[in-house]
């Protein structure tokens, strides 16, 4: 796996695929600049080396040429969080981005215009690849959350550059990350998966029961595994199609001897709402008119004793609807319970969206090991799938 220290970047020209897929406001400020932070060691680096870099990113899902998806508006913060000034170009590939390319002197950088204006980008078109390759010396995959698509700045660029390609330091820690959790992590491992659908996370579940030794199964998918046994869940959220895969899963854990564990008892409210009425009950009596919203005190204390004896802990998915005060109870405490045992030496990933959001939202993100930058890439690695932005630079 080659990575920014297999190269000196002296006098070299680094075209850098980052992730710049950052969140503006209605001014176009950027609200969330973790993304622009994430690549900052990896442009250091090279602007260390006494290299200079070429940046490239999209932002949104523009059709054509559209002014509000314009990466102009993020040169500011990019310059903010990097300490050095930033160029801009308003295009990605022709003439005049060559010119200002080959213009850079040593620790200058220069940001590209959105690649998503072109159709090329998306559809992993050749000649769009090629056109980018013209722009550096060496080729830098820093971008995990793209790195599922086979897009031309992503994968198809690669090839272009078939010994100076490598990953930049964001993506080579998000693979080693995952490979601690579904390969080489010390047991017990531990994974807690959450949010509603059984359907959205059954491949992860059918390949990780194999590397696991414990599995926490919460949120709104838990109530499709209690139905599955003969529960009362009330009005809870169930997928009452995939009631038979849930035994099933059940069953090829017991198998592979993976402990599972599904939450006792729950917090049930009469409406989907903050103000709601509420009342604790075990998660298979709960009433008709009443639907679980957050795990209750057994559970959590349950869940509590699992992560403090795990080694490994993968956290993807909240334990309740979180993003409403009333129902958070039961994913602070897990990540009260997570930031503990990573504080006495447990490894812990968090990835996916709404866990990576519960993390930042109530301050864990620096009380675990690492937070993942990609949601469906990291899903999708967990899936087993190799990803073609990261075959592109292994091949």
């Amino acid at each position: 796996m080659k990575t920014l220290n297999d190269f000196n970047f002296e006098n070299k020209k680094a075209l850098i695929r980052v992730d710049f897929n950052v969140p503006l406001n209605e001014k176009f400020e950027v609200t969330d600049a973790t993304r622009i932070i994430s690549a900052k060691p990896t442009i250091i680096k090279i602007l260390e080396d006494g290299g200079c870099c070429i940046l490239m990113s999209h932002l949104g899902r523009p059709k054509g040429f559209q002014e509000e998806f314009s990466l102009k508006h993020i040169v500011e913060k990019v310059q903010d969080v990097l300490g050095v000034e930033v160029k801009f170009v308003p295009d990605c590939i022709g003439e005049d981005v060559e010119a200002a390319a080959a213009s850079l002197e040593p620790g200058q950088v220069l940001l590209l215009e959105n690649l998503r204006y072109y159709k090329e980008e998306t559809a992993g078109d050749v000649d769009f690849a090629q056109k980018l390759s013209k722009l550096g010396d060496i080729y830098v995959n820093d971008a995990f959350g793209t790195a599922h698509r086979a897009h031309a700045s992503t994968t198809i660029v690669a090839q272009f550059f078939p010994k100076d390609k490598c990953f930049g330091s964001l993506l080579a820690q998000e693979i080693e990350s995952i490979k601690k959790v579904m390969e080489t992590g010390e047991k017990p491992v531990l994974a807690i998966l959450g949010g509603a659908k059984v359907s959205s996370k059954i491949t992860i579940i059918e390949n990780i029961l194999d590397k696991v030794d414990h599995l926490i199964i919460g949120g709104g998918m838990a109530f499709t595994f209690v139905k599955a046994q003969g529960g009362s869940i009330g009005n809870s959220i169930c997928e009452d199609d995939k009631l038979e895969l849930a035994l099933n899963i059940l069953k090829q854990a017991k198998e592979k001897n993976v402990q599972v564990h599904i939450p006792v008892d729950t917090i049930a409210a009469d409406d989907f709402s903050n103000n709601a009425n509420t009342q604790i009950c075990d998660i298979n009596a709960i009433p008709d008119g009443w639907e679980g919203v957050d795990a209750g005190p057994k559970s959590r204390a349950i869940f509590d004793k699992v992560v403090k004896e795990s080694k490994t802990i993968l956290w993807n998915g909240p334990l309740g609807v979180f993003e409403m005060e009333s129902f958070a109870g039961g994913t602070i405490d897990l990540g009260n319970s997570i930031a503990e045992a990573t504080k006495n030496g447990a490894f812990s990933l968090v990835g996916g969206g709404d866990s990576v959001a519960a993390v930042k939202q109530f301050g864990f993100q620096d009380k675990v090991s690492y937070v993942s930058t990609g949601g469906g890439a990291m899903l999708e690695s967990l899936e087993g799938k190799t990803l073609p932005g990261i075959a592109a630079i292994l091949e």
